[in-house]
């Protein structure tokens, strides 16, 4: 009777585990934010935001590790394709009202981001803009920028980033 018992509580747990993953994927899919919801977030809170689009798109190991050390990177992601993605998070309160990310930023996560983590796409985002000398060092370093304009039309929409980036590299070999 006891072994009855525990079978059918294991069976319940079981299906109550996977009704509820399946419903944080539906809800994942989901996901959209639009501009002032972005703005209104801490910088930390929209590390989570980057983190979780990029999971909606397809990268299921995506995870926030901004802090304290953190040599640059804030989201780490490997996307469907098996390309390792490094991304850089800029938040300003003001959005493109305040300051513009400028090339020191630029240069902090290009100096590790493939060194320590494998990366084969290095990006900088921001809820801002870029000062004007971003663009051209970004192209020399092989690097992707999204500015407000890209991060609207991503968190907004239903295509992943990499559709909406320029110069993208293929996938990896065996994906």
């Amino acid at each position: 009777m006891l072994g009855a018992v525990a079978v059918v509580a294991a069976t319940w747990f079981v299906n109550q585990r996977r009704q509820q993953h399946a419903w944080n994927r539906v809800q994942q899919q989901a996901l959209r934010y639009e501009l002032p919801q972005l703005d209104a977030l801490t910088h930390r809170d929209f590390e989570y935001a980057i983190r979780d689009l990029m999971r909606r798109d397809g990268c299921t190991d995506a995870r926030q590790v901004g802090g304290s050390g953190d040599n640059g990177a804030d989201v780490l992601a490997t996307d469907p394709h098996g390309r390792v993605w490094v991304i850089q998070c800029k938040h300003r309160r003001a959005g493109d009202r305040g300051s513009a990310v400028g090339t020191p930023d630029l240069q902090r996560v290009n100096g590790t981001a493939r060194q320590l983590y494998g990366a084969d796409i290095v990006l900088v985002v921001t809820n801002g803009r870029f000062s004007s000398r971003c663009a051209p060092l970004a192209e020399q370093l092989h690097m992707h920028l999204a500015d407000r304009r890209m991060l609207a039309a991503w968190a907004a929409g239903s295509r992943p980033l990499w559709e909406l980036l320029p110069r993208v590299p293929g996938p990896r070999a065996g994906n």
